[in-house]
């Protein structure tokens, strides 16, 4: 096995990075990796020695104590399982990579169990005495930490049965999740008579010739025809652990224990997902009827979606270039924000080169407070590609401004953590529009921003939409491959309209998103924070003084805050349903605005 510090190909002069994980541990044989185990076992022994029993009794001093010590030993704990997680993602087909993760997930699960009494114990707590110790001044900094804990107080379980969940994950859910990521990570395509890696098949679907693009969806519909079997079993078993999970802890819709961790109410998304719903027609629909014309085509197959338009460029940008945009956009809008973007260009945190064996999409990873996040991403060279790396670069400048909060406090429930990622996206795309001044350009930037916002917004949806169906449905009793296609053609049908024609192949496609299998109902949080930065944008042009110092203070607040007192000093209010109708009008002003450019060309 490679050290993660290493690449098999050093990438050349201006070739897209790999990161190394020096910062974190030398490598897989790093004796300071036995040192952390050993010592925070020893550590996490002692705290259950000294706390297990008497948080019940405890003074809010000795809750402001116990807390400090919790957080530091979660964060060792957490140095670990981000360097076995980023390694692995670097290297997913390497059998030692593959091993190497998997003993690391145990050895922490072993660890955590050590500790799994404390939040149990803190969460027994009655609502009055915990009201009493949290008004006490010892307590302040940890207010919203046990504020967000409490929510999760009416649907925990007993301590043993709690004990037995987190010890069987390893060889539950995780194992499954495992299962799918080596399996995916292994399937290749053959393209122009080489054997590539699936990832490049879903990147050919963009290409400017049709005959390519039909070609690599046979590719993918053929891998994940020959993989069906096993990826709808992966399904149905997850889904089946998740209604038993959601049953023994009283959860009434597969949902709402995703938006409990979200922090947000079920009516805050149910609201988001009627309102999106209710526009298809207006944005998807008749966008992709708009597309079909350009294309000069009746009507388009699955594989156009991501066609580009005749006449787009299909200039491949340099990683050298795409860099110097993203970092100008940043910087144009705020110095600050600018230099925490640029920390990442400027040191080994990025692993953006397309090689095989690696994890396919794109991720910021916060690693924790006392080291710094990492991206991943696989460059192409489209311009597609630089609005990637503006999204996770603007993670990253959120996870160190939010750092400051601590390990447990840090983090950012999913509904606002798309909230620094997507506004940088709108930063970029809003700077090279500004540049261009050819009107041929500038529509075709902004048909490719449409489809981005589409992808973010009204596919997102009908993806939560299907996971809706699946789960419900499940509780029934095991799906067949047949009819999770059918649900999935059904939604994909009823969001993108008319203009398109589902070959019977596409019914595999839900099979390859690796959201249903790590992260159910995690998507819904992209069209959220997309529609919020749509509004949060329009406030910005608005003019609102002070806006940037207002906007940094929202991401260092990480998760100390909920969505609510967040977006007050901006005037928004995400339960307010004109708040997302706002959201989707930015976008279907984009699509009149193409619509008018399309009607003058016709005149011209």
């Amino acid at each position: 096995m490679l050290s993660p510090t290493e690449t098999s190909s050093p990438p050349g002069p201006g070739a897209p990075p790999r990161w190394d994980l020096g910062d974190l541990y030398a490598g897989p044989d790093d004796p300071a990796i036995a040192a952390d185990i050993a010592r925070t076992e020893d550590a996490a022994k002692a705290f259950a020695t000294r706390w297990k029993g008497r948080l019940a009794t405890a003074s809010a001093g000795d809750l402001a104590q116990a807390l400090d010590m919790y957080e530091s030993i979660e964060e060792t704990m957490g140095r670990l399982g981000s360097y076995a997680q980023l390694a692995f993602a670097a290297q997913t087909t390497d059998p030692a990579s593959q091993r190497f993760a998997q003993n690391t997930r145990e050895t922490l699960t072993g660890l955590a169990a050590h500790l799994l009494f404390f939040t149990l114990e803190l969460n027994r707590i009655e609502d009055a005495p915990m009201a009493a110790l949290t008004a006490d001044p010892a307590l302040a900094k940890w207010r919203p930490y046990l504020r967000d804990l409490r929510v999760f107080r009416p649907y925990q379980l007993s301590d043993e049965v709690e004990q037995v969940l987190m010890e069987k994950s390893v060889t539950g859910r995780a194992a499954w999740n495992r299962l799918f990521d080596e399996t995916m990570a292994a399937l290749t395509v053959t393209l122009d008579g080489a054997e590539k890696p699936l990832g490049e098949a879903f990147n050919q679907l963009a290409d400017a010739d049709r005959t390519k693009r039909a070609a690599a969806a046979g590719e993918i519909s053929r891998v994940l025809g020959e993989n069906n079997r096993l990826l709808t079993m992966i399904t149905n078993v997850l889904a089946k652990d998740k209604a038993i999970g959601d049953t023994l802890r009283g959860y009434a819709r597969p949902c709402s224990s995703r938006n409990r961790a979200n922090m947000v109410e079920d009516e805050v998304v149910d609201a988001l997902v009627a309102a999106v719903d209710a526009d298809y027609p207006r944005l998807s629909h008749r966008y992709y009827s708009m597309k079909a014309r350009w294309l000069g085509l009746d009507r388009l197959e699955h594989w156009d979606r991501n066609a580009p338009l005749p006449g787009a460029s299909d200039r491949r940008i340099s990683w050298a270039d795409a860099t110097i945009i993203v970092r100008k956009a940043y910087r144009d809008f705020d110095p600050r924000l600018g230099e925490l973007v640029g920390r990442f260009m400027d040191n080994p945190w990025i692993d953006a080169a397309p090689v095989p064996g690696k994890s396919s999409g794109a991720f910021a990873h916060p690693v924790v407070p006392s080291a710094h996040p990492y991206v991943l991403m696989n460059y192409h060279g489209r311009t597609r590609d630089v609005m990637t790396l503006a999204h996770e670069l603007g993670h990253g400048a959120h996870q160190l401004l939010a750092a400051k909060q601590g390990y447990l406090q840090s983090a950012t429930p999913l509904t606002l953590a798309e909230t620094a990622s997507v506004f940088g996206e709108m930063l970029t795309f809003q700077s090279l529009l500004k540049a261009e001044t050819d009107p041929a350009a500038r529509r075709f930037m902004l048909a490719a921003k449409v489809e981005d916002m589409l992808n973010t917004v009204a596919r997102q949806i009908a993806f939560y939409q299907f996971e809706t169906k699946l789960h419900d449905e499940r509780r029934g009793g095991e799906l067949p491959a047949e009819r999770i296609g059918a649900l999935w053609r059904e939604v994909q049908a009823h969001s993108l309209g008319p203009a398109f024609h589902f070959t019977p192949d596409y019914d595999l496609y839900w099979s390859y998103v690796p959201h249903f299998v790590h992260s159910p109902f995690y998507v819904y949080a992209y069209a959220f924070g997309d529609c919020l930065v749509n509004a949060l944008y329009g406030v910005y042009q608005d003019g609102l003084p002070g806006f940037a110092d207002t906007y940094l203070a929202m991401l260092e607040a990480g998760g100390t805050l909920r969505h609510r007192e967040l977006l007050a000093p901006f005037g928004l209010d995400a339960g307010d349903p004109a708040f997302w109708r706002r959201g989707l009008d930015v976008i279907a002003g984009l699509i009149d605005e193409l619509a008018a450019a399309d009607s003058e060309a016709e005149r011209a």
